[in-house]
């Protein structure tokens, strides 16, 4: 079945704003009951936003496809699996729900609605984690959706559970979840001037993986094989 672009939009909004409310408001929950232990908080941060990728992509994939992240979206749009024009749409409306869903996590926990974050979060090896994290969540995708796409949502939400840990990042990997954040001065916060390094090594790894991929998964006839 079919979906409009109308409802394929609304998906990618609602999701996103979802996914940046688990992440924001676990975050504040976390830092909260933690008692300044950083590794408690980062596990309460982490395991609900894997979490939460499981459920939205199993229940909105088969509306949007369940990107939630432009640059999930950039490499579908290079792929012509998706028109530029819809993907242009998409990255707004994925930006805009991030947005919001930070904004619910405040009115939640009773803090002031707009807010610029102060945690800094600079340096090569930030943007480096940055690149490896988008670059293996694309890679996740793409690879998975080709072996098995049904489990594409546990396959994600376990990939961003284990990113969480093993980037000096803790694992943005999603532009709009950069922006979104950087508009939450919590625990998942992160400065505003910041942002757009970020964005960039975002961006770069996840057209290093759709590169790679490419090479990785193309099948070849028996009769060609070497």
């Amino acid at each position: 079945m079919t979906h409009t672009l109308a409802q394929r939009l609304v998906a990618e909004g609602v999701g996103t704003g979802m996914l940046l409310a688990t992440v924001v408001g676990s975050g504040i929950m976390a830092e909260a009951l933690a008692g300044g232990n950083l590794a408690v908080a980062l596990l309460g941060n982490t395991l609900p936003t894997g979490a939460i990728l499981v459920v939205l992509i199993g229940m909105l994939g088969p509306v949007s496809g369940a990107h939630f992240n432009p640059a999930v979206t950039l490499v579908f749009a290079l792929r012509r699996d998706l028109p530029a024009g819809e993907a242009a749409l998409y990255v707004l409306t994925q930006v805009a729900g991030a947005i919001a869903g930070v904004w619910l996590a405040h009115l939640m926990f009773d803090l002031p609605i707009v807010q610029f974050a102060q945690r800094v979060r600079f340096g090569p090896g930030q943007w480096v984690a940055e690149a490896t994290a988008t670059f293996g969540l694309v890679l996740t995708i793409l690879a998975t959706l080709k072996a098995r796409p049904a489990a594409v949502p546990m396959a994600v939400g376990l990939y961003i559970v284990a990113a969480y840990w093993f980037t000096a990042s803790t694992s943005f990997a999603n532009p709009a979840v950069t922006v979104a954040r950087a508009l939450s001065d919590t625990f998942a916060g992160i400065r505003p001037a910041d942002m757009p390094a970020f964005i960039l090594a975002q961006l770069s790894g996840a057209l290093l993986a759709l590169w790679f991929a490419a090479w990785l998964l193309r099948t070849i006839a028996p009769e060609d094989r070497s």
